[in-house]
């Protein structure tokens, strides 16, 4: 492995840590405010990333550097998760419910502040827009050296990993986030009977399938058009 693959793997998994640390903390906070202290109690109301890596070591650690590697240092993938009361959730699945859609604001927020960076970046002309797109390149140096080199790729990494975790765990599939969303609009018996075919044994790997193969043809388009917002005028396929 050369030291830029070194370099741009430890920038993936410092973001990827970050990132899902904020998703899960998000998740554990939310629940606190809404009357289920478990995740409060497991630790997971916190920005240290090692209640929820040892939560998940797998997920957060181990599986995250081997998709890297077997990737080509092309993208990172990996989970984590917040432990949560399931009769909390049965009783107040609203509740529940606004507790599943924190993570995914929680990484739509930095989504949108890295993408904020870039964009006044660009506007101050100390990034430019790159000639081909990357998971890791997002914006460049307008110039050689500078801050503005040493942040263009973690401002890279920072903006398309977090709108890829936000958009994808928003997919109403179970064991997706987006799954837990729509008892905010149903009625009680309604949102009673959809729990409980959610937790119909199996379920959880279909739904992952299904959103592996469709994730591509409906983040692609976000990413194109999140794309022309940071740089109004130019075209990316």
């Amino acid at each position: 492995m050369s030291a830029d693959l070194f370099v741009l793997g430890l920038t993936w998994l410092i973001v990827f840590l970050f990132s899902t640390t904020l998703h899960e903390a998000a998740h554990a906070f939310a629940a606190l405010r809404l009357g289920d202290p478990t995740a409060y109690h497991g630790g997971q109301v916190s920005l240290n990333p090692w209640p929820h890596m040892r939560r998940e070591p797998f997920g957060m650690v181990l599986f995250p550097i081997l998709s890297f590697a077997l990737s080509g240092g092309k993208q990172m993938f990996g989970w984590a998760s917040a432990p949560y009361d399931p009769h909390w959730a049965a009783q107040h699945h609203r509740r529940a419910a606004i507790m599943s859609a924190a993570g995914p604001a929680a990484n739509l927020l930095l989504a949108l502040l890295s993408g904020a960076a870039i964009r006044l970046g660009y506007m101050a002309h100390a990034f430019d827009a790159p000639d081909q797109i990357t998971f890791s390149r997002v914006t460049e140096a307008a110039g050689s050296g500078g801050w503005a080199a040493a942040v263009a790729v973690p401002l890279s990494v920072f903006f398309t990993l977090n709108l890829l975790l936000f958009v994808f765990n928003l997919l109403p599939l179970p064991p997706l986030d987006g799954s837990a969303l729509p008892p905010l609009f149903l009625s009680d018996r309604a949102a009673e009977a959809y729990l409980e075919m959610l937790h119909q044994p199996g379920l959880r790997m279909v739904g992952l399938l299904v959103a592996w193969k469709i994730f591509s043809p409906i983040f692609d388009p976000i990413h194109t058009f999140a794309l022309g917002l940071l740089y109004p005028g130019i075209t990316y396929s």
